[in-house]
């Protein structure tokens, strides 16, 4: 991967309060308020990385960090103005957007590298060419991201955050019923569940990368409930849910990870032409091939994972 400059490295400047604490005793809706301010304290330490590109972990934490804000947003809906938190979600969609095409092209390259590491030493060469087209890709895409961190949109949505750090949550009026943190989890769980029934334990690839976004949610919302359920039986309860989802992400994300990974190999290789190098097909298909048989083997795996889970939201 080409060498990123670094001359973006200055962290953004917020006017910022103490770091916020939740305590179980406080409202479930300042527990979304100090979920959002850890996050947003996270986009913050990692946007200088991001925007050198020196250490790719740093692009990871930093959509990390949209992500479970989103989650949060999405969760604790009913505990909020409904249109507020839309919007704010609707904001942090597209930095999300902005942010990972890099991210996606980071893990491929790291992957596709790896893959051709081990190959013979003509081999080697022949997906070197695999390899360029996808950096140039990768520079297109971090040329499209650092214009998106610069835009005025950006610094607009942080000081949005900020604000959400500073002062309560809006909230629905106090007439409208508000659900318990429990609550939250509890439906999330329920949704992945039904999900799960519906497609049965071998279902095509894109249900599965579904199911691992429902996955995704019921894990996000158990992290943001599990601090204010601490000491409780609920609490533990959901603790162990946490580890099981997250056993459960990890099979579907490499399942989805290899049929990604074959995807793009594939579309690699339509790039190069009508009359690409028969060596480089060759090796193109030697790749795919590999990533084929890790998909299907994640697919024996998931269905057990998946009945840890189910056993687990019983418990709740």
């Amino acid at each position: 991967m080409p060498t990123a400059t670094p001359r973006r490295s200055r962290r953004p400047l917020l006017d910022l309060p103490e770091p916020l604490v939740a305590a179980p005793s406080d409202a479930p809706a300042h527990h979304v308020r100090a979920a959002l301010d850890l996050r947003l304290r996270a986009l913050l330490d990692h946007d200088p990385g991001t925007r050198t590109g020196a250490d790719i972990e740093d692009l990871h934490q930093m959509r990390v960090s949209v992500r479970r804000m989103r989650a949060a947003l999405k969760a604790a809906r009913p505990l909020l103005d409904a249109a507020w938190a839309d919007g704010l979600r609707a904001e942090l969609g597209w930095l999300g957007r902005a942010l990972g095409p890099v991210r996606d092209l980071d893990v491929m390259l790291l992957r596709l590298r790896a893959e051709i590491a081990v190959l013979p030493e003509l081999e080697q060469e022949a997906g070197g060419v695999l390899v360029e087209a996808l950096e140039a890709e990768h520079a297109q895409a971090r040329a499209e991201m650092l214009a998106a961190l610069d835009a005025p949109r950006y610094t607009a949505l942080l000081e949005r955050l900020a604000d959400a750090i500073r002062l309560p949550l809006p909230t629905p009026s106090a007439t409208q019923a508000q659900p318990e943190l429990t609550d939250l989890v509890r439906v999330e769980a329920r949704k992945l569940r039904k999900a799960v029934e519906r497609a049965g334990e071998n279902p095509p690839d894109e249900v599965l990368h579904a199911l691992r976004i429902n996955g995704k949610r019921v894990r996000y919302t158990g992290e943001l409930v599990e601090p204010g359920l601490r000491g409780t039986d609920v609490g533990v309860a959901v603790k162990k849910l946490l580890t099981a989802t997250a056993e459960l992400q990890e099979v579907l994300g490499d399942h989805q990870d290899a049929c990604v990974a074959e995807q793009r190999i594939r579309e690699l290789l339509d790039g190069l032409g009508d009359m690409p190098d028969a060596f480089v097909v060759f090796v193109a298909g030697r790749l795919v091939e590999r990533e084929r048989t890790r998909a299907s083997h994640q697919r024996t795996l998931w269905w057990p994972a998946w009945l840890d889970v189910r056993a687990r939201t019983e418990d709740l």
